[in-house]
């Protein structure tokens, strides 16, 4: 799917900040300016089909800083989730990039560590290079909300590549439900925040007020999002060796990570897998919250929140409700037109908070409950 391209945007001057923070860099134009943008707009779609639909709701003002801050965050999930290195090596390549986003320096370390891509992710993060240019030719109060929460994103993943820790199947697992949330914090909560501070970025001002209360809510949208990830793959990181079912959780049950999708302990597993889900259900409530607590002039950014959620509530049913939700030979994934239609009715409901709850409570079900409302 092709990803339509925004209007070029213009480079702001930037000012030495008071408070010490580094200085949002203003690279001069190069002949290969035109070349990052079309490779980064190529790449999206190549690596999340889904994303690359929500983020054409975006205004045209955000659409582009929104892509690239994706495709940051998605080169560190890159080199997270890779097999071919350890832990030691992710975390020198996770902190290398960290470091990029400072200066004007280049991503070799990544280059010669994914020399060999083979897949549309490994590319990416070989041609990393592309994507920071992109990033320094983003107004600088748009690279200011992005680069803290994308380094500390980098940070979280190398604290925990360099703490893995092997089961005795040589699989790794989360030991805690704490040790879950830190995680789901780092890849997820600080994207909640990073695009809670472009989105302030826009022509009108946030109030105060409303800006603290979308804070309050950002790190539990992207643990719900994350959690929705993290249910429906099971089988596929398990197939790779990790498992973000914390130990705790399956030892309270009797079982083992390791032993999630063995058939003897259905039983087990199938309560481990429900307390996870309730535990997304929260959180996806609060992501209910953030996105009516959006100023209702923000249309197409209520379009771009609400066609996450509703994707996430959507899989959570569909998750709950299947019987081989740990087979391994099976894939949890809505369809294709209940992507469509939950597109084309998404538009009708953003305007209105009442309409907005009425269809999250159609998707979610009556047993499904969200406490203190907003109106």
């Amino acid at each position: 799917m092709a990803v339509r391209q925004p209007t070029p945007t213009p480079v702001a001057t930037a000012q030495t900040p008071l408070s010490g923070e580094p200085r949002a860099v203003q690279p001069s134009a190069t002949p290969s300016a035109m070349t990052d943008r079309l490779f980064c707009q190529a790449m999206l779609p190549k690596v999340s089909r889904t994303f690359a639909v929500c983020i054409r709701l975006l205004p045209p003002k955000l659409e582009h800083s929104v892509l690239v801050a994706y495709l940051l965050c998605r080169i560190a999930d890159t080199i997270e989730d890779t097999t071919t290195l350890g832990g030691s090596d992710k975390a020198r390549l996770l902190d290398d990039f960290r470091g990029c986003l400072h200066g004007e320096g280049e991503a070799t370390s990544l280059r010669e560590a994914f020399d060999g891509a083979t897949s549309d992710e490994e590319r990416l993060a070989h041609d990393a290079d592309s994507v920071l240019r992109e990033y320094r030719h983003l107004p600088a109060a748009h690279q200011e909300a992005i680069r803290p929460f994308v380094q500390e994103m980098c940070a979280g993943m190398a604290e925990f590549a360099t703490r893995e820790r092997a089961s005795r199947s040589g699989d790794v697992a989360l030991e805690t439900v704490a040790d879950l949330e830190r995680y789901c914090y780092y890849v997820a909560g600080t994207v909640g925040h990073l695009l809670t501070d472009l989105f302030r970025l826009q022509g009108r001002s946030l109030a105060a007020d409303q800006y603290h209360e979308l804070k309050d809510l950002a790190t539990s949208f992207g643990l719900g999002l994350q959690l929705t990830n993290i249910i429906k793959d099971v089988a596929d990181d398990r197939r790779r060796g990790w498992t973000f079912v914390p130990r705790q959780l399956c030892q309270l049950a009797g079982i083992r990570p390791e032993e999630l999708q063995d058939e003897g302990h259905r039983e087990q597993a199938g309560h481990v897998m429900r307390q996870l889900i309730d535990k997304a259900k929260g959180h996806l409530c609060d992501a209910l919250e953030y996105t009516t607590r959006l100023p209702r002039r923000w249309y197409r950014v209520r379009l771009f929140c609400l066609t996450s959620l509703y994707f996430a509530v959507n899989t959570i049913r569909l998750a709950e409700q299947d019987q081989r939700l740990l087979d391994p030979s099976h894939k949890v994934k809505i369809s294709r037109s209940t992507v469509y239609r939950t597109l084309r009715i998404t538009k009708l409901v953003a305007p209105s908070n009442g309409l907005v709850r009425a269809y999250f409570r159609h998707l979610a079900g009556n047993a499904w409950h969200c406490t203190n409302p907003v109106s």
